[in-house]
């Protein structure tokens, strides 16, 4: 057992929490980051590395592996130590700390940031028969390598903000794409929605699919049925991208000895992004409070407020009031 005793641990290693160790690391904390993946990115570097991110002020549709490489970088210009393939297991309040327990070691903290977004995820699967055999060949619900859709036919299944960015990455390098929704508007961002009626995408609304087959040549015929009607459409397409979105649960938090209040399996948290327990903060998608938006931009914002509501606690004779302008680094 390890006997550091670090300021803060920030136990997640997406966007929200390396931002987050990258600030506390400018306060000159003692901080440790814990991701249970291998790499640092969280849901963007793992399921849409080539998706373009829109809210990251400053940063004009920069993809998200690149937008995970500068935070990186970013994390290495101040002291913060990464544990990564490393999975939190308890977390349990000892008086004026916390106990860490990790699959590998424990340590103790001072404070603690969650960052852990909406936790383990899981694709709103396609639920026509023959779909499963189609999974990671023809049928997927993530994208990774845009690439393995140059100059094929796609259609896109779904209405929402996910949808509608994969349709419009994959409208440069796909010879057709079809998006098909069940309703006859889209529930994207409008600038997107705008975007796609103007590019060469063809709108399949109001459909659902309900049939499939694969053909001689691996081409797949679709039957679309109008909905609250009985009418049906043929479209043959090379391959299908799924957007029905995610079912996800924090079951890792349930299994720790924190009595987290949550509201619709989110983290209520307060003004200073601190939750019904002293000394532990949440932020990112993972947290609720009044106003809240889900936008990585809004998690950029909450990790410095949690680290300053921190040093606040623990150096309180310290200056933590710092604005932009006051802020630098000693590049010798």
């Amino acid at each position: 057992m390890s006997e550091e005793i670090y300021d803060l641990t920030i136990i997640g290693g997406g966007p929200a929490g390396m931002f987050a160790s990258f600030y506390a690391g400018l306060r000159e904390m003692k901080v440790q980051v814990i991701e249970s993946l291998e790499q640092f990115g969280g849901q963007v570097d793992a399921l849409y590395p080539e998706k373009h991110i829109l809210d990251v002020a400053g940063s004009v549709n920069i993809p998200g592996h690149e937008l995970i490489s500068n935070l990186e970088e970013q994390m290495r210009l101040v002291k913060v130590e990464a544990r990564l393939g490393e999975t939190v297991e308890d977390v349990i309040k000892q008086d004026d700390q916390f106990e860490i327990v990790t699959d590998k070691r424990t340590t103790h903290s001072k404070t603690v940031i969650i960052a852990l977004g909406n936790g383990a995820f899981n694709p709103r699967k396609l639920a026509v028969d023959g779909a499963d055999e189609l999974e990671n060949k023809h049928l997927f619900y993530f994208i990774k390598q845009k690439e393995h859709f140059r100059n094929k036919r796609v259609l896109v299944a779904g209405g929402g903000d996910a949808a509608l960015d994969l349709t419009m990455m994959l409208e440069p390098v796909a010879s057709q794409v079809y998006l098909m929704h069940r309703r006859e508007t889209f529930r994207g961002l409008e600038h997107m929605v705008t975007a796609i009626e103007k590019s060469s995408v063809q709108l399949e609304v109001p459909y659902l699919l309900k049939d499939l087959k694969q053909n001689a040549d691996e081409s797949l015929e679709l039957t679309m049925k109008k909905m609250k009607s009985d009418d049906t459409k043929q479209l043959t397409v090379d391959d299908i991208v799924v957007s029905y979105g995610f079912t996800s649960n924090n079951k890792a938090l349930t299994a720790w000895s924190l009595d987290l209040e949550s509201e619709r399996h989110d983290i209520k948290v307060g003004s200073e992004m601190m939750t019904n327990i002293d000394g532990v903060y949440a932020i990112g998608d993972g947290v609720i409070y009044p106003g809240k938006v889900k936008l990585i931009a809004t998690a950029f914002g909450e990790g410095p407020t949690a680290v300053t509501a921190i040093m606040n606690k623990l150096y309180p004779d310290k200056n933590s009031q710092l604005h932009s302008t006051a802020m630098h680094l000693d590049q010798k």
